[in-house]
């Protein structure tokens, strides 16, 4: 008789008791009706719940009508570290504990990243409740390109920083997805408009999924101007389009690149290599093209 085997996670200190499991909680980014039933399930079973705020937390439950049961404890940036081993010590005990922030995914410019890296390193059970997300929302709602795009959370505070990390940005080609905070909104538009150039589409969303959403889609120049004429309140979604593809170099001016680099002293197949190489076009047809015009 052949003995089964199963690959089974182990805690740190031992064999883990099944069923244990840490879960990533999506909660509503405004508006409540859009808690998912998982999420309320969640909420009622959970052995412990860690919340971004532990008010908030109460307060999201009693508009659900769910009674969470199982022990509530804060969860935020600055206790997470130490927070992580307990909550995993009750997953790897068999509990099931729920992370959740103020609204939306966590660990997505919120507390989750690092009880995460934890528990996947001490072999434990993580998964997700997927449901609202603002950076998915702001993303669709926008206007712009959907098929590539990147997060870049918050941007640096500090002026200086904050144009650094832009002009790193100037070249992306993907739709940009940031934070940020609505009585910083104009300083950063105008960060922007200085990084990306005037006429950049853009789009500010504010609000998402609340009474008063509203998305404004135009040139960088134009939001930015908006953003002055008044303080722009609630919570800010601000969506940017990538960098134009630049226009493919001629063939005429690729053949001077070449035959300039072959007149300081270098020789001309290593020229047409490294230009053909950045350009992306056949090594064979740039040299051909570089002979022929040294001919002449």
């Amino acid at each position: 008789m052949s003995e089964r085997t199963t690959d089974r996670q182990t805690a740190p200190d031992g064999p883990r008791v099944p069923g244990g499991r840490l879960v990533l909680a999506a909660t509503p980014i405004g508006n409540t009706d859009d808690a998912s039933p998982r999420l309320r399930a969640l909420l009622a079973e959970a052995d412990v719940v860690a919340a971004e705020d532990t008010r908030r937390l109460r307060a999201l439950a009693a508009r659900l009508g769910v009674e969470v049961r199982g022990r509530v404890v804060s969860h935020h940036e600055h206790n997470e570290a130490e927070r992580s081993a307990d909550l995993l010590e009750v997953v790897a005990g068999g509990g099931t504990v729920v992370v959740v922030t103020d609204a939306g995914m966590p660990a997505v410019s919120d507390p989750g990243f690092r009880v995460v890296t934890a528990a996947v390193a001490a072999g434990l059970p993580v998964t997700a409740a997927p449901g609202p997300s603002a950076v998915l929302t702001a993303l669709a709602l926008s206007g712009l390109p959907t098929d590539r795009f990147c997060f870049e959370g918050f941007l640096p505070r500090k002026a200086g920083e904050r144009a650094r990390a832009l002009a790193e940005l100037a070249d992306e080609r993907r739709t940009m997805v940031l934070f940020e905070a609505p009585h910083r909104l104009a300083d950063v538009l105008d960060a922007m408009v200085e990084a990306f150039g005037a006429q950049r589409p853009a789009a500010v969303c504010r609000e998402l999924t609340k009474t008063y959403e509203e998305v404004r889609r135009g040139p960088l120049a134009d939001l930015a101007a908006w953003a002055h004429e008044g303080q722009v309140r609630g919570e800010i979604v601000v969506v940017v389009g990538g960098a134009d593809r630049p226009a493919p170099a001629s063939t005429a001016d690729l053949v001077a690149e070449v035959l300039a680099r072959a007149d300081r002293g270098e020789r001309l197949k290593d020229a047409v290599a490294e230009v053909a190489t950045v350009a992306g076009v056949a090594k064979r047809d740039l040299y051909a093209a570089a002979l022929a015009a040294r001919s002449r």
